[in-house]
Order: C-alpha cells, then structure tokens, then sequence
C-alpha cells in the first residue's frame, strides 16, 4: 500500500500549521497602528510576542533531544504536529502565568516610549498580567 499521498498531505499540514502562527503575528504588526492603540491592544500584542518567543525557544530546545525515528514519514509528521502544538500551547501558558518572563511589560513600556503615548506608569500594564 503506497502512504506516499498521505505523507505528503500530513507533511503539507505540518508545515502550513507551523506557518500559521508566525505569519498571523506578522500580518497583526504589519497592519497595525499603535499610534491609536489601547493600553490593553498594546499589552496583548506585547504577550503575543513574548509567548511567541518562548515558543521559539522551546522548539529549539526541544531540537536538541535527540530521538529515535522508527515509524513512517506520515506517523512522523503527525507526531512532529502534536508536538509543536504542545509546545505552542506550553509557551503560552509560561507566557500568562505570573507575568511570563517580564520581556511583554518591558516590550509595552518601550513602545508606549516609542509612539509618544501618555506616561502613564506600568502599573495599569502590570495590573493586566
């Protein structure tokens, strides 16, 4: 029985929902004006960045595993899906538990710095971690 057809479409799966994530942050800053942005606008593009990075780091650091490839490209494929969606959904629980690693509050200070917003202290940012 050939899975050649069914490898392919897993693997054309995998790699469109790898994309997803990275090309949905892209389009939400290339189309964004922050000018006019709410703090809580503000904030949650800052946690989406910072929960993708985290997901970036843990799929590099999951890399180093090493690991034994004794199924098919299809069982293979499938595995590497889940396992992204693990980490996706690990990086953003890190990212939302006690105020992640800090890097969305510094983020969200910087750029309110940046787009001339009020001054107002990073206690109402604080407030929304």
């Amino acid at each position: 029985m050939d899975f050649s057809s069914v490898t392919n479409m897993y693997a054309d799966t995998y790699a469109n929902a790898a994309n997803q994530a990275a090309d949905k942050l892209q389009n939400k800053l290339n189309g964004a004006d922050y000018t006019k942005a709410t703090d809580t606008e503000l904030m949650d593009a800052c946690k989406q960045f910072e929960a993708y990075f985290i997901e970036q780091m843990f799929k590099e650091m999951v890399k180093t595993i090493p690991s034994e490839s004794d199924g098919s490209g299809s069982v293979n494929s499938m595995l590497d899906y889940y396992k992204d969606q693990m980490v996706q959904n690990i990086a953003e629980e890190t990212a939302d538990q006690n105020g992640g690693l800090g890097l969305a509050q510094m983020l969200y200070e910087q750029m309110r710095r940046n787009y001339g917003l009020d001054s107002v202290s990073g206690e109402a940012a604080a407030e929304q971690l």
